[in-house]
């Protein structure tokens, strides 16, 4: 699996590219360790330079930036624990495949999960630029459409069972990184804003 091809295909082409991973045989560990734990880093990176280097402009208060120790137990909470709501999510996917007459299956559980983050590891990016982490909650907004194509097709979800089968997966995903976003608030930044938690897979 070439990383850097996965990522621009999945993004530009992503009906295309769902039928190649669909025939692709790969590994839970694989996906992981050969492209979801480099792009999750993205976002934590970036997160860390944007919150303790380049800081938050505001209003009256001038720039306010998080101590380095703070933001590098941001940066390694959000880089591990959006590794683990990936593989917990996966697991929500597959568990709830029966319910929806959906096949059962946890490495197409976790190839719609992890390929479909792409887009919010990407978009992680613009957490260098705190001003601009807006951007990067848009783009993580598209990883929603990706996750609905996965699913779809690697699932096998029959006709008319799609909606309600994505629509319970989406409550357990803002589930998981509401979650996410509270222990990466009060055990690196000491119960401060989560600003920038959206670093983190949006799904």
């Amino acid at each position: 699996m070439n990383l850097i091809k996965r990522v621009k295909n999945i993004l530009l082409t992503p009906k295309t590219e769902w039928q190649v991973i669909k025939g692709e045989p790969l590994s839970i560990a694989g996906m992981f360790t050969k492209y979801a734990m480099i792009l999750a880093a993205i976002p934590a990176l970036a997160g860390f330079i944007g919150y303790s280097l380049v800081g938050v402009s505001l209003p009256f208060f001038g720039t306010f930036r998080y101590p380095l120790s703070r933001g590098l137990a941001w940066a390694l909470l959000t880089y591990v624990l959006s590794l683990a709501g990936a593989f917990f999510l996966a697991l929500i996917v597959d568990n709830l495949a029966p319910w929806f007459g959906a096949k059962k299956n946890l490495v197409a559980s976790a190839k719609a999960v992890v390929f479909a983050n792409t887009a919010a590891w990407i978009g992680g990016i613009f957490a260098i630029f705190p001003s601009l982490s807006m951007l990067a909650a848009l783009v993580g907004i598209y990883s929603l459409v990706l996750l609905w194509m996965g699913m779809k097709l690697l699932k096998e979800v029959p006709p008319g069972k799609m909606t309600g089968y994505f629509l319970v997966t989406l409550i357990a995903a803002v589930a998981i990184f509401f979650l996410i976003g509270l222990v990466v608030s009060s055990a690196a930044l000491g119960g401060g804003s989560a600003a920038g938690v959206f670093g983190t897979p949006a799904l």
